[in-house]
């Protein structure tokens, strides 16, 4: 779209262009015809620059570069210019809180056909061992087999004991904390013995998460922050923390003993306004991987500290950014031209920058990726309203990037502050969508609100969970597509979730500013069924609203 706009302005100067065929000499020497001529040739000028500027505000307007605002003047409208398409709080008139106001369609019926026959299930069901199991999944069934001595050994297998901890998932505020601005990120440490929280604040907090405990441990000011912190990750260790901001740099921060150390990691970016929106750190931390505001990928090795790479990756923002496992040469990107992308470092040049492959088939940008750590599958989340599961085995042939383009440069609002419409609700899968799986019927409003698959070692990566506009979190079946649990009680947009790696316990950051450890407590049977019949009311209210945009369209 950039290099269509500045085509159209080099185009308004072409009339003075020196080069240009000089008038008809009968027109020359007729005074009245050439100053019709003239007339004419300003006229059609006009015209010209009219349609450009145009397309240019068409343009400026989808990315979210200005917005219309009521003000003075003949027209009563005012163009107001935005600093960032993914997370810049341009004024005060929001704050995340249109969960009142809307209500995020879900497939009553999710399409499975693709996902029944992937490896993935089979992962799964070898991960809970239902593989054998033929409808037979309740908790009283598996403690009738172990009373009988049917169980393998002398009790349960790792993969049983996961399935008996899906009958436990988090439902009770356990914990709060509250903070007097916007919670952006909150994540546990690998061992999840500690868990951090970043706040617009520009306060990163950390948390002994050990031995069942959740109290506030240290307090970390945040460098160089532009609005705020947008995101932060532990190394591998969890003796430092990275975060970035708008800023040239990439801070760590150790936090291994009484003392701090803050050291800026200089990324040398091209743009003057630049911005990570997404980093995390490799398995084994000397490299970090970042996703900028420029449209780049960013690799900072620590021990030459110094930035080793630099790939021009997509036309847009890049929101997201992953290492598909353990090695660190494969690489994800999400972006908000709606593709993620696959890469190999071990065939990529930064003077040709090539993915390996290209992940088809949202209708608008991408604000989240996350790896299931074995290099075959991902998930991303969509200010489409959707999440997708993808298997990188199974790339997008180019009639699935020329659909998703299309699709992006149709969408002319702005996520950040306009309700959805239901034109951006569509639900048919674009041509050449090679994704496994959609899930629907959570909410992406405001911000770059983040999901995750659930942890192996507890849940056998079952379930996805994610944060939500409306305030709250939403646990999806990885299989079915089924919403299991929903998680009520912030005031606003839900940004991050992060799942403890061990325990049944999951810590919600929201813009209402309070972070939350949600965890199971047993509740009586007449309150699980008003939560039932809340969840039905809940579909219900989407299924009717589907209806209603179908016949819209």
């Amino acid at each position: 779209m950039g290099s269509q706009s500045s085509s159209g302005m080099s185009g308004r100067g072409s009339s003075d262009n020196p080069d240009q065929p000089e008038p008809e000499s009968n027109q020359n020497s007729n005074p009245r015809g050439r100053r019709a001529a003239e007339r004419q040739a300003e006229r059609q000028s006009a015209a010209e620059e009219d349609v450009d500027l145009a397309q240019v505000l068409a343009y400026l307007l989808r990315r979210g570069q200005v917005r219309l605002v009521h003000g003075s003047g003949a027209t009563g409208l005012q163009l107001v210019q935005s600093y960032s398409d993914s997370d810049e709080d341009s004024d005060s008139a929001w704050e995340g809180r249109l969960g009142d106001r809307y209500n995020p369609p879900v497939d009553s019926q999710p399409d499975t056909q693709d996902v029944d026959r992937s490896e993935i299930r089979t992962q799964i069901l070898l991960a809970t061992a239902s593989s054998a199991l033929k409808g037979r999944h309740s908790f009283t069934h598996m403690l009738t087999q172990r009373e009988q001595g049917r169980c393998r050994g002398s009790s349960f297998s790792h993969g049983e004991c996961s399935r008996i901890r899906s009958h436990f998932l988090p439902n009770h505020v356990a914990f709060k904390d509250t903070y007097q601005q916007k919670a952006f990120c909150g994540l546990y440490s690998n061992d999840g013995n500690m868990f951090l929280s970043a706040c617009q604040d520009q306060n990163i907090r950390l948390y002994d998460t050990s031995r069942g405990r959740f109290s506030l441990k240290r307090t970390v000011k945040a460098r160089d922050v532009g609005w705020s912190v947008l995101d932060v990750c532990f190394t591998p260790d969890s003796r430092s923390l990275l975060y970035s901001s708008w800023s040239d740099y990439i801070h760590v921060c150790s936090i291994d003993g009484d003392s701090e150390t803050h050291t800026a990691l200089d990324l040398n970016p091209d743009e003057r306004r630049f911005c990570v929106f997404s980093l995390t750190a490799s398995c084994d931390g000397k490299e970090i991987l970042g996703g900028a505001n420029d449209g780049c990928l960013y690799v900072f090795d620590r021990e030459q500290n110094k930035r080793t790479l630099k790939i021009d990756a997509h036309e847009d923002d890049v929101n997201a950014v992953a290492f598909a496992d353990s090695s660190s040469q494969l690489l994800f990107s999400g972006s908000d031209d709606a593709l993620c992308k696959v890469w190999d470092r071990r065939t990529l040049r930064e003077d040709r920058p090539q993915p390996v492959g290209h992940l088809a088939g949202h209708r608008d940008g991408i604000t989240f990726i996350h790896s299931k750590g074995d290099a075959r599958y991902l998930i991303s989340n969509s200010k489409d309203q959707s999440i997708k599961l993808w298997d990188v085995r199974k790339f997008s042939p180019k009639e699935g990037l020329a659909a998703s383009r299309l699709a992006v440069t149709q969408q002319n609002w702005d996520y950040r502050w306009q309700p959805v419409p239901q034109k951006a609700l569509k639900r048919h899968k674009l041509t050449g969508d090679t994704s496994v799986m959609t899930y629907r019927g959570h909410g992406v409003l405001h911000t770059l609100i983040r999901c995750r698959f659930s942890p192996e070692f507890s849940t056998g990566q079952k379930y996805i969970y994610t944060g939500c506009s409306t305030g709250k979190i939403i646990i999806y079946d990885v299989l079915t597509g089924a919403i299991v649990c929903r998680l009520s009680g912030h005031d606003a947009c839900v940004r991050d979730v992060s799942w403890h790696p061990y325990q049944e316990n999951i810590v919600s950051s929201s813009w209402d500013g309070a972070v939350r450890l949600w965890e199971h407590r047993q509740t009586h049977p007449l309150d699980e069924e008003r939560e039932r019949e809340r969840d039905r009311a809940c579909d219900g209210d989407s299924s009717v609203s589907e209806k209603d945009s179908k016949k819209e369209r």
